[in-house]
């Protein structure tokens, strides 16, 4: 197991899985017929995910414009709570076709409520795409329409996922191992 910071970090998808599993998605997503297609990457946990991800889409032949929001539903904590926009996208939604990209899909709280948020302003459609899907934490009937991986439940972290502003920049998901 790496170390990092200290502690012990059981490898759960590898970064040469996730870069797979990456373009797999791509394909996926340009099988849809999609129109003026806006990529939004709700972060901060997506980052990576979703600049690895659009790298994908292009290499599949799909240019869509991106954009970001920033959502809190967490606060410090690792526990969902209060949903609100910290800050907003600057593009205009109305009459296109929108995909969210978040890190991980536990409780659905966020991506609900941001689909709606876009689906209000006029946008055409907006689908889902989540590196990770928690379905035993779901507290919504929201699905994604894209899932990279099917996640136990555990806490994880690496690939833009921290814990307490740590280990974001691990190429991998790991689980944190010990007194963490």
């Amino acid at each position: 197991m790496p170390v990092v910071r200290g502690k012990e970090i059981e490898v759960l998808f590898a970064a040469s899985a996730i870069a797979r599993r990456n373009l797999e998605l791509a394909k996926e997503i340009a099988e849809k017929d999609y129109h003026d297609l806006l990529v939004i990457s709700i972060l901060k946990g997506s980052f990576i995910f979703a600049a690895d991800l659009i790298r994908a889409m292009h290499d599949v032949g799909l240019s869509p414009e991106m954009e970001f929001i920033f959502i809190s539903s967490y606060g410090a904590g690792t526990t969902s709570g209060e949903v609100r926009v910290l800050r907003d996208i600057d593009n205009e939604v109305a009459g296109r076709d929108i995909l969210l990209i978040d890190d991980i899909l536990e409780s659905g709280k966020t991506l609900k409520f941001t689909r709606e948020l876009m689906l209000s302003r006029g946008a055409r459609s907006c689908s889902i795409a989540v590196l990770l899907d928690k379905r035993m934490r779901r507290q919504t009937d929201l699905n994604a329409d894209y899932v990279g991986f099917d996640c136990p439940d555990h806490f994880v972290v690496g690939y833009g996922m921290d814990a307490g502003h740590a280990f974001r920049e691990l190429p991998f998901v790991g689980i944190v191992r010990g007194d963490a």
